[in-house]
């Protein structure tokens, strides 16, 4: 058993360090940076200040812009570069080395994961600063804030994974993906209490990872009394880390099947006719 856990373990470390390697090459891209980790920041900051009526306003837009922002970089992130890199060659290259798919998805998720850190910060800090209203609940407020935002980043990044490996064309797949995508966080209780939709709709939303993000970051940053103005209910931690925690473990077993799939199927001359095509669309 020693023997094939040591190769893993260090295809596993070698991922941390692709990982890190990667991160410092995205901070040192001005436009990715701007583009893909500061401007959606900057915009909830800015309604979030402009729009405050010091009556909690500004409160309820940076808690959904935090939750927006969670979904948007743990499935669509993930989804992109992974459909991307796939049409690239980086996903072939990777597969060639030994257990080089476990050093890819770790070095995927530790990359992704350090930029959405990062852009979340960009809200969160100058909101608690300068936003009246925004304030953790005390050291456990944010405690659980630290654990929903990577236990929730970690399970989303799964769930990208997987439709990432979906996606034949990136940059039409990943766009009719969002479409979905928003129409959940619509359902999830981000906007509005959940009372004022039909049940099968919040039946539905309470199967998905999104519904219990939000609880998990209301209950780090709401006052009870808050909630209760709001007609939100006090949110119940440990369903939220029970129900987070096993969409983890099933998007980590179904992710690593469709990984190892996607990868028996990508090919050199798969490659050459996805560059080809890229090559077309692009003029």
């Amino acid at each position: 058993m020693s023997t094939s856990i040591g190769p893993r373990v260090n295809a596993a470390r070698a991922g941390l360090h692709r990982g890190l390697i990667e991160f410092r090459a995205s901070m040192g891209n001005a436009q990715e940076v701007i583009f893909g980790y500061v401007l959606f920041p900057a915009l909830f900051l800015g309604m979030a200040f402009f729009l405050d009526d010091g009556d909690s306003e500004g409160l309820g837009i940076i808690f959904t812009g935090l939750v927006m922002l969670m979904a948007l970089l743990g499935v669509m992130t993930t989804a992109q570069v992974l459909a991307t890199e796939r049409e690239d060659g980086t996903l072939l290259r990777s597969r060639a080395v030994p257990h080089g798919m476990v050093g890819y998805a770790v070095g995927k998720t530790v990359h992704i994961l350090l930029m959405s850190v990062f852009s979340l910060s960009l809200l969160l800090v100058p909101a608690l600063l300068f936003i009246d209203g925004v304030a953790f609940q005390g050291w456990l407020g944010a405690l659980t804030l630290l654990w929903v935002c990577l236990l929730g980043l970690t399970t989303l990044s799964l769930i990208g994974a997987v439709l990432g490996s979906l996606i034949s064309n990136p940059r039409m797949g990943v766009g009719l993906a969002m479409l979905p995508l928003m129409g959940l966080v619509g359902i999830s209780g981000i906007f509005t209490p959940m009372d004022f939709l039909p049940g099968w709709i919040q039946g539905i939303a309470l199967v998905f990872p999104v519904y219990w993000i939000g609880e998990g970051v209301r209950a780090a940053l709401f006052p009870v009394e808050v909630l209760a103005a709001g007609g939100y209910g006090v949110p119940e931690l440990s369903l939220v880390a029970g129900v987070l925690a096993l969409w983890t473990v099933i998007g980590f077993l179904v992710a690593q099947a469709v990984l190892r799939r996607m990868a028996r199927r990508t090919s050199g001359s798969r490659v050459q006719a996805a560059r080809e095509e890229a090559m077309k669309r692009a003029y």
